[in-house]
């Protein structure tokens, strides 16, 4: 069985080694993000703000991987505004409503915000203040339908890749 999702410890390993390999579906969705803006990651300061399996340690190193100078806070870092301040790239992945203030992103910045959060009145917001933010970060991601189409066409891709992989 193949792991279209790209979460079983081997493909992990891979990605830690740095050797091709199925990608976690939502880390590899960000990276596409950052490509289709034509964001080289190469020298920036980027923040991922999640330090879970799923997200924040596999895009921290796929952002590695593209010679950025990374920094993974979580929502029990104590200067955490002045992380966000600094940051060209911001990945948003605790599951926090709002935690990231929108006066708090760098002008300029890039925020892709993976969290998803429901409000007491059903609706969905993410871990960074959208309103605020967008005043400030060149790009930003909405949510809900920012990251999540994206999450879904990394799984059709691996799901290729891995078919692919299996006949040849």
């Amino acid at each position: 069985a193949k792991d279209v999702d790209g979460l079983h410890p081997f493909n992990a390993g891979l990605l830690v080694v740095g050797r091709k390999g199925l990608r976690p579906c939502t880390p590899s969705g960000c990276m596409k993000m950052l490509e289709h803006i034509g964001c080289d990651p190469k020298g920036k300061r980027a923040l991922v703000l999640g330090r879970s399996t799923l997200v924040g340690k596999p895009i921290a190193l796929m952002l590695l991987e593209k010679h950025a100078t990374v920094t993974i806070a979580h929502s029990r870092t104590e200067d955490l505004a002045d992380r966000v301040r600094e940051s060209d790239i911001l990945i948003a992945a605790v599951g926090r409503t709002n935690l990231v203030k929108g006066d708090w992103v760098k002008e300029g910045a890039v925020v892709i915000d993976v969290g998803i959060n429901r409000l007491d009145d059903g609706k969905l917001t993410g871990d960074v203040d959208f309103e605020g933010a967008k005043e400030r970060a060149a790009h930003i991601t909405p949510v809900p339908g920012g990251v999540g189409p994206m999450t879904i066409a990394m799984l059709l891709s691996n799901t290729v890749d891995a078919a692919e992989a299996r006949i040849l």
